[in-house]
């Protein structure tokens, strides 16, 4: 199933590097000229979220921006442990071992009932499997293979770890060319454009 961007009404954000949301003014613009639209938009970020998305979108479209836009921009700050709700999903952030200033994000999420927790890009963290002990879903980020960072997670760090996650459903995504390279040596169901997922 794709989800055309007029049914998005909620974003949620891990952190602000230009791969996780610089892509912002592009959907504000669409829904000026492409997918009108009249109902707010509500974006979620780390502390500092409203400042920079909208200087962003400055910075990219100094004269749509200086104009009013025919529908609003909510935006909510996520604080680690404090929970926030997003159209009727419950979300915990925690912080992650990434970006520091502005912190980095994952996310517990439950949805009708389900448990999603999602890593953003993190670095490995013991914490990942207590969060994952009663999960239906564990989205975690596998940039490398080879390489190990402390601000990323590689493949055999994951499968290390792989008897201690309980999730009932692992998905790698953000990984790069050496996940690309290597992939048929990878054991764990890997994200692609456009996946959809039914829990």
């Amino acid at each position: 199933m794709d989800l055309a961007t007029s049914q998005i009404d909620q974003i949620l954000l891990s952190h602000f590097h230009g791969d996780h949301f610089a892509g912002l003014p592009f959907f504000f613009l669409e829904y000026v000229y492409v997918q009108p639209r009249s109902r707010p938009l509500v974006i979620a970020g780390p502390p500092g979220v409203q400042e920079i998305v909208s200087g962003l979108f400055e910075m990219m479209y100094r004269d749509s921006a200086s104009e009013p836009l025919p529908y609003s921009i909510e935006y909510l700050e996520a604080l680690p442990y404090q929970k926030l709700w997003l159209g009727g999903i419950e979300i915990t952030p925690f912080p992650v071992p990434h970006q520091n200033d502005p912190i980095s994000l994952g996310f517990e999420m439950m949805v009708e009932g389900r448990k999603i927790v999602y890593t953003g890009d993190s670095g490995w963290m013991d914490d990942f499997v207590s969060r994952t002990q009663d999960a239906d879903l564990f989205i975690c980020e596998c940039t490398f293979f080879e390489t190990r960072l402390d601000t990323h997670i590689d493949y055999p760090r994951i499968r290390e770890n792989l008897s201690r996650l309980k999730a009932k459903r692992i998905i790698l995504t953000h990984w790069g060319d050496e996940v690309q390279q290597r992939r048929q040596e990878i054991e764990v169901e890997l994200a692609y454009d456009g996946l959809s997922i039914q829990l």
